[in-house]
């Protein structure tokens, strides 16, 4: 009898099966990430998009309000900056001013005598009170730092005090005291190179004839009052303390008036201005003018932050671009408002045009600006010149308002975002439900299969059965 064999049947290999009927159902899926993709992409965009509206209005709001700080900035020119130097303010005025300076005004500086060591113990250590009080030394005469004759009168600040025993009663102790207590004196040791070369120094941090010291002494061994107490209207021994510079007002002129102040720096002679006193017995004249080079740095500043936005919103939206917002209406209706709005008149003064300000628009629709022209148009009159940007009709008051409108929650930008953004959350809905039925086929198939190779085994186990059985007859 003839045999007969049966042929092998192998198993399916249900995951390659499974996996490749898988991808060819998740293609749906995979055509949602990419448009999710893409979305993103424009989101992105539009962020970079915001970014340069929002720098464009930084820039224009430094030109579109009456209180822009170039357009009311003043500046304030000496004719010789070591006798004084000065800035000024907004609420400046134009003019020129001479000035004449006849003394500067000082901070008084005493010095004690001498001691060998600055770190050996003065006293016994028991508490002494050190008092300070700051006024004005009129009359007598002084000799060799000291007063006779003198009176003292209180300015009325009121007394400071500190205290030294046996924890500071040193002099670099009671200098560190004195420092730390923050009342107006400054302290330090200097060495004179002597044979007791160190010497404690006391200078008033303010300047002027009311800020003199007066220093008593009370408690201890006496030891500290020796060395500190100062009176200028005592007697010359009651003076422990020698002044080396006495306090002085500054005196000087602006335009023949005379000024007497207790500092140097002067905010309240000419309205506006800081006056900085540098040299005394000297004179030099003062211009105070509108500053244009902070108007002219402010126009630069916006012509960049036009340029920049004007050009990302264009290379954004042209066709062919490859850009995320490549052909985007949003975009190319926001060029159309900036043109519509540059392209305007401004009423309220002489100058009503863009252009007249050295303003005007190149072939790729950016700006550019001629300097001269503006510096032109702002010594021929100033007030027109700022009327043409921050009148209520002015264009950066018009760009200010734009910018707004297009940037607020319910502005032309955030509304398209808004739309990409539901887009964004519809495709994530469709994918969870399709990532569901992706779960529930994939098993389905994995079931189907899985009983297709069972069967298929049993039906091979079958074959192979009966051949056996065939080859025996």
């Amino acid at each position: 009898m003839a045999t007969v064999s049966a042929a092998p049947t192998s198993g399916l290999d249900v995951n390659a099966l499974v996996t490749g009927l898988m991808a060819i159902e998740r293609q749906p899926i995979t055509k949602l990430n990419a448009k999710e993709a893409s979305y993103q992409a424009k989101l992105t965009a539009l962020g970079m998009i915001k970014s340069k509206i929002d720098s464009f209005q930084t820039a224009v709001q430094a030109l579109n309000s009456p209180n822009s700080g170039s357009l009311v900035a003043f500046k304030a020119t000496s004719s010789d900056t070591t006798v004084v130097s000065a800035s000024a303010s907004s609420t400046a005025a134009a003019g020129t001013y001479s000035l004449e300076v006849t003394t500067l005004a000082q901070s008084q500086k005493l010095v004690a005598a001498g001691q060998a060591s600055s770190t050996a113990a003065i006293s016994d250590g028991i508490a002494t009170t050190v008092t300070f009080d700051f006024g004005t030394i009129s009359g007598g005469t002084l000799t060799g730092g000291i007063y006779s004759g003198a009176t003292f009168t209180s300015n009325g600040g009121g007394t400071k005090s500190i205290t030294i025993d046996g924890t500071n009663n040193t002099l670099q102790g009671i200098r560190d005291a004195i420092n730390a207590a923050k009342m107006g004196v400054t302290a330090s040791i200097v060495n004179d190179g002597s044979g007791t070369p160190y010497r404690l120094a006391l200078s008033s941090d303010n300047s002027g004839l009311s800020n003199s010291l007066k220093i008593t002494t009370s408690g201890g061994d006496g030891t500290i009052g020796t060395l500190l107490a100062y009176d200028p209207a005592g007697l010359p021994a009651a003076q422990h303390l020698n002044q080396t510079v006495a306090s002085q007002n500054a005196d000087f002129k602006v335009n023949g008036i005379a000024i007497t102040k207790t500092s140097n720096s002067v905010t309240d002679a000419i309205q506006g201005v800081t006056l900085t006193l540098n040299k005394q017995v000297a004179t030099a004249t003062l211009t105070v003018a509108r500053d244009t080079t902070a108007v002219s740095d402010s126009v630069s500043g916006f012509v960049k932050a036009y340029n920049d936005m004007y050009s990302a919103l264009r290379n954004s939206a042209a066709n062919k671009s490859g850009s995320a917002l490549e052909g985007d209406l949003t975009l190319r209706t926001i060029q159309m408002q900036l043109r519509s709005i540059a392209g305007s008149a401004v009423s309220g003064g002489t100058m009503t045009m863009f252009s007249e300000a050295g303003l005007s628009f190149k072939v790729d629709g950016t700006l550019q600006l001629d300097s001269a022209k503006l510096d032109s148009a702002m010594s021929k009159d100033f007030n027109d010149v700022a009327n043409l940007f921050n009148s209520a009709t002015g264009f950066m008051t018009q760009f200010n308002q734009w910018a707004t409108a297009t940037l607020t929650a319910d502005g032309t930008l955030t509304s398209h975002t808004d739309k990409i953004n539901r887009s964004i959350k519809d495709i994530g809905t469709r994918r969870d439900a399709l990532e569901l039925r992706m779960t529930s086929l994939e098993k389905l198939y994995r079931r189907q299969y899985s009983s297709l190779n069972v069967m298929l085994s049993n039906m091979s186990q079958t074959s192979t059965y009966l051949s056996q059985q065939i080859a025996k007859m």
